[in-house]
């Protein structure tokens, strides 16, 4: 269970920071909202991948499910744009 565990925050932490590092502009998030982020993003990846194929997200299905949640977080919650422009 403890492996598990720390499987999850691994696993939150690397998809979620490297959500952050896809998308530009500055994110004030600790080490905790990136480690949900990372995990949304694999909830979301794992719908999407496992509704038409029914298979596991995997690490490319985590990640973008990962860009899209943070996209949607800094639009609907932040109430900001993806670029300054």
């Amino acid at each position: 269970m403890i492996g598990l565990i720390v499987f999850l925050v691994l696993w939150g932490l690397v998809v979620g920071a490297l959500a952050r590092l896809a998308l530009p502009g500055p994110d004030p998030m600790g080490i905790l909202p990136t480690i949900g982020l990372g995990l949304a993003g694999s909830f979301l990846g794992g719908l999407v991948a496992g509704l038409p194929w029914a298979r596991s997200a995997g690490f490319v299905f985590s990640l973008i499910g990962a860009i899209v949640v943070l996209y949607l977080y800094r639009r609907f919650v932040q109430h900001r744009p993806l670029t300054r422009g």
